[in-house]
């Protein structure tokens, strides 16, 4: 016949289960651990990136890297080129590199290399590259950027692309991850099916300075 433990062992057990419940519960909201080395106020930010870093479908002035510039008090450097692919942005890099001597390199493109059905392989290896080619002289964030599933889009359910959890996890590179899927999941913040509007990238902007700051890059 089954007999309950005696009252101490069952007050044991109890407050066992407790702990045990609030370690899991706190491990849920437990904040990410800072990655990088904060800047000084001098440094330069450069945005590396496509049509999302140039700011189309807003208006001039209103792009993500001109408002982070006027969050954070950091000077911005905007390298988006609309429909610039991961490759083309390696073949950038370097000259932009040498204009701006940046301390903090923002990587966001491979979304035109999705939409035209370029290899993945490639795409990684670009990926891959950019980040090794811009870490050999300034701290790098690499910025993901969503699956293009218009049908997603519209039902508020984008998610962001394998390849860059990847390529951050083999390179040892710090990343964004849901950002853009965020804001392009959003009617309202949406200029069209794969561009934010102007609130879109203020959105973006201020998530993204948040997390720079919780991540120690910006004072």
């Amino acid at each position: 016949m089954l007999t309950s433990p005696p009252p101490l062992l069952q007050r044991r057990l109890l407050l066992a289960g407790m702990a045990s419940a609030l370690v899991l519960a706190t491990g849920c909201s437990k904040k990410a651990k800072p990655q990088g080395k904060t800047l000084p106020k001098e440094a330069v930010l450069l945005c590396l990136g496509d049509s999302l870093t140039f700011g189309y479908g807003a208006a001039v002035g209103t792009g993500y890297p001109q408002q982070l510039e006027q969050l954070t008090g950091y000077v911005t450097k905007n390298a988006g080129v609309n429909g610039d692919t991961a490759e083309g942005a390696l073949a950038r890099l370097p000259g932009l590199l040498q204009e701006n001597a940046p301390g903090l390199v923002l990587i966001s493109i491979g979304g035109n290399d999705f939409l035209r059905g370029l290899p993945l392989d490639r795409t990684r290896a670009a990926l891959k590259s950019l980040v090794q080619t811009a870490a050999a002289g300034a701290q790098v964030v690499l910025i993901a950027q969503p699956k293009p599933v218009f049908i997603a889009a519209a039902t508020n359910s984008l998610s962001d692309h394998e390849v860059y959890a990847e390529v951050a996890k083999e390179t040892g590179t710090p990343l964004y991850s849901g950002g853009w899927s965020y804001v392009l999941s959003r009617s309202e913040l949406r200029s069209d099916q794969i561009h934010a509007n102007a609130q879109g990238y203020k959105v973006f902007a201020e998530r993204l300075a948040a997390w720079l700051r919780e991540m120690k890059f910006l004072a």
